[in-house]
């Protein structure tokens, strides 16, 4: 425990200096952002928190007609994702 703790601590605060590259003016980039940091501690993994991000991303962006800025990946990642909260 002692020895893992500075290396998590050091890419916790890495990853949270990228949060103020997010544009707070439009709230279809900072939600999905704020889901993602929220969704994180609670489900205790960075992976489910990324895929709980680009899932209301591109939700978000398909609702409000941004849905053309939307590359063809992220709507296969959403369905991935989506199925993998279904069926698993």
């Amino acid at each position: 425990a002692f020895a893992t703790a500075p290396p998590l601590l050091t890419v916790g605060f890495r990853m949270f200096t990228a949060g103020t590259g997010i544009n707070f003016r439009h709230p279809t980039e900072a939600r999905p952002a704020y889901v993602a940091i929220l969704a994180m501690p609670f489900t205790y993994s960075i992976a489910e928190g990324i895929s709980f991000g680009i899932i209301t991303y591109t939700v978000m962006n398909a609702l409000t007609g941004n849905g053309k800025k939307i590359s063809a990946l992220m709507y296969i990642l959403t369905i991935l994702f989506i199925g993998k909260y279904i069926f698993l």
